[in-house]
């Protein structure tokens, strides 16, 4: 696999504010990464940063061992950004051929209908007359248009309804199959647990965790094991078992905190007390608890 994006030792500066700070990180081909994290992590300008719509402050950023302004590379990816902008007075399908016309190797139009699940009553409509979510189902066709091997969404799915979103996370995995690079950031964050592969966590302007989304629930959250236990069980009898932090009562079920619910499960099943406990119950953990700790992780600073 070759390295697609080469974010280095890139710091961005606005007056005496770091929106990205030192961050470093490398993309290689193929791959679904989701860029996360709190409103003001950053998210948005190191997408800019990445486009070359911004220069860094310090350090390098690369895509395919080249500057983002080329034209060579230019050629070779597509975005969709939060603000949307159409082409008044024409027509969708008129803007699909536009575009089109600007690659060498553009995707056929019935291609581009195809994965944009764009209807013919669409596009036959006007631009202007478009609601939001049509534009987002048009921006997103036009990141298509010119075939792209790299590609860009920066909160793609606001304002699409249910079944906009399901068609736009299907043909990402279409992409992906083709052998397409995918970045993308979302507040939908079940969106990036189930989508996916790798998620890059920035908070502060800082990147503070880059892995699997299992692996970052598993570092940055709290994990649990839960049992009903018959009422000569006490609370004490669990604290000692090996990697439990926490032990607490809650709507009659026992909770184990831990960082490793294998080893208390093993624990639990091993000692004595196992015949007198059933229901067990695994929590791995949620993105949402993963921002949770960030924000409060802030606001006690």
């Amino acid at each position: 696999m070759n390295d697609v994006v080469t974010f280095y030792n890139v710091t961005k500066t606005y007056k005496d504010q770091k929106a990205v700070n030192e961050v470093s990180f490398s993309i290689q081909s193929g791959e679904i990464v989701a860029i996360l994290g709190p409103n003001g992590a950053g998210k948005s300008t190191t997408i800019m940063l990445m486009l070359g719509l911004l220069e860094p402050s310090l350090g390098l950023v690369q895509l395919f061992t080249h500057s983002p302004k080329e034209k060579l590379v230019r050629e070779r990816i597509g975005a969709m950004l939060q603000e949307v902008s159409v082409i008044d007075r024409l027509k969708v399908k008129e803007i699909l051929e536009l575009f089109r016309s600007y690659y060498s190797n553009p995707l056929s139009l019935s291609e581009l209908i195809k994965l944009s699940g764009m209807s013919t009553e669409l596009l036959n409509q006007r631009a202007e007359k478009l609601s939001g979510g049509q534009k987002r189902m048009l921006n997103f066709a036009l990141s298509l248009a010119g075939n792209p091997d790299l590609l860009f969404f920066d909160e793609p799915t606001v304002g699409m309804d249910i079944k906009a979103r399901a068609n736009f996370w299907n043909t990402i995995r279409i992409l992906k199959d083709k052998g397409k690079t995918i970045i993308f950031t979302t507040h939908y964050l079940q969106e990036a647990d189930d989508v996916a592969e790798r998620i890059l966590l920035l908070h502060d302007g800082k990147l503070v965790a880059d892995g699997h989304p299992s692996e970052i629930k598993k570092k940055i959250t709290k994990q649990s094991v839960s049992f009903l236990a018959s009422t000569d069980l006490t609370l004490d009898q669990f604290r000692s078992l090996p990697h439990v932090e926490d032990v607490y009562l809650e709507e009659g079920r026992i909770y184990l905190i831990t960082n490793d619910t294998d080893t208390v499960l093993f624990s639990l099943i091993k000692s004595n007390s196992s015949a007198e406990i059933s229901e067990i119950q695994i929590k791995q953990g949620r993105l949402d608890e993963v921002f949770e700790q960030l924000t409060l992780s802030k606001e006690a600073q």
